[in-house]
């Protein structure tokens, strides 16, 4: 799914810090939206790589067990802004996406988590987390919404819808599309992509073609 709105969008900008390592044992799934090993070809996306130190590793769970929003708000990395805002849409329904595969050469699934808002579903922040040593790193981070990331056959895709001055949040005039690959133990951008939206222009109806 590409793009935020037929594909949610996604955006990038790509830069490593130090390592958030983050405990996922016990962890159970619990999002708005889980995935399986592909992801939404869909989000806008500003990026920067994570890494920091970490505190002593607890066993990552199996991939299909996490819970994305404990993952989410342990990470010292996400920002508190992003923090604030995953909260449940309904009872317990929280606005996150979740997509599983290898996209780091480890030898389990990595994570992408999307935050979106829940009113109109715009990514606010793209994570990958990597299970090192048993337990899970942030390896990527995009946090200037709108923003998307998703799994292209192993590489990692991040939209981000462009908006020109005056344009509704519904309709963006285009859209950045960056793939990132895993090299050298970091996320590197390695060719990017825009695109602009076609405009429908005028209000009177189109004439009916003659038969």
């Amino acid at each position: 799914m590409r793009g935020l709105t037929g594909a949610r969008g996604t955006m990038a900008r790509a830069a490593t810090t130090a390592t958030a390592v983050l405990g996922a044992a016990g962890l159970f799934v619990a999002g708005c939206g889980t995935g399986g090993t592909g992801a939404r070809d869909e989000g806008p996306a500003h990026a920067q790589a994570v890494a920091s130190s970490a505190p002593s590793p607890v066993p990552a769970t199996d991939p299909a067990r996490v819970n994305a929003v404990r993952l989410v708000k342990a990470d010292p990395a996400v920002s508190a802004e992003v923090k604030r805002g995953l909260e449940p849409c309904v009872a317990d329904e929280y606005p996150v996406d979740v997509s599983y595969g290898n996209l780091t050469g480890g030898t389990a699934d990595d994570v992408v988590v999307n935050v979106l808002t829940c009113g109109d579903a715009v990514g606010i922040g793209s994570y990958v987390y990597r299970d090192e040593g048993g337990a899970y790193t942030n390896v990527f981070a995009a946090e200037e919404p709108p923003v998307y990331a998703e799994i292209d056959r192993g590489d990692l895709v991040v939209t981000k819808q462009v908006y020109d001055r005056g344009d509704p949040v519904s309709s963006p005039s285009g859209e950045d599309v960056v793939t990132y690959r895993w090299t050298a133990g970091r996320f590197t951008e390695e060719y990017r992509t825009h695109n602009d939206y076609g405009k429908v222009g005028g209000t009177e109806p189109m004439p009916v073609p003659d038969g």
